[in-house]
């Protein structure tokens, strides 16, 4: 299994609802490293699996989309918690349209999987995979 990984980040605004998220259900701010990993058993002939600048591109364009926002506004979210988790699995959704679209170039048809995990600090974060 070939896997190829591009990386972005996002800074947005967001607040929380439940007792569990404590100081966190005000709004604050909170910055991710995004990373973007693509799946595929096979490479196409030019012996690659997505076009990284593409892969580059598209992701930018999906996590760009969310930065510097207060996702509070946002209707897709309206009364979801935008955790990490769901934001990872927001991501992946996005970036997944976007590879059954043909869009990353090289052996897209043979992407069969993808995994976006969002890291909050140097020690926490949380991933979403979804197949293809």
């Amino acid at each position: 299994m070939f896997s190829v990984t591009v990386r972005d980040h996002m800074m947005i605004a967001h607040s929380f609802r439940g007792e569990v998220f404590g100081p966190a259900q005000r709004l604050h701010g909170a910055t991710f490293v995004v990373d973007v990993t693509f799946r595929g058993p096979e490479l196409d002939r030019d012996d690659i699996l997505v076009d990284i600048g593409l892969a580059t591109r598209h992701v930018r364009e999906v996590v760009g989309a969310l930065g510097y926002r207060n996702l509070d506004d946002d209707p897709d979210f309206a009364g979801v918690n935008t955790s990490t988790e769901v934001l990872a699995r927001t991501i992946a959704e996005r970036v997944a349209d976007r590879v059954r679209a043909g869009d990353l170039g090289g052996a897209t048809d043979q992407v069969t999987g993808l995994v976006v995990t969002l890291h909050e600090s140097h020690v926490a974060w949380a991933s979403y995979e979804c197949d293809l």
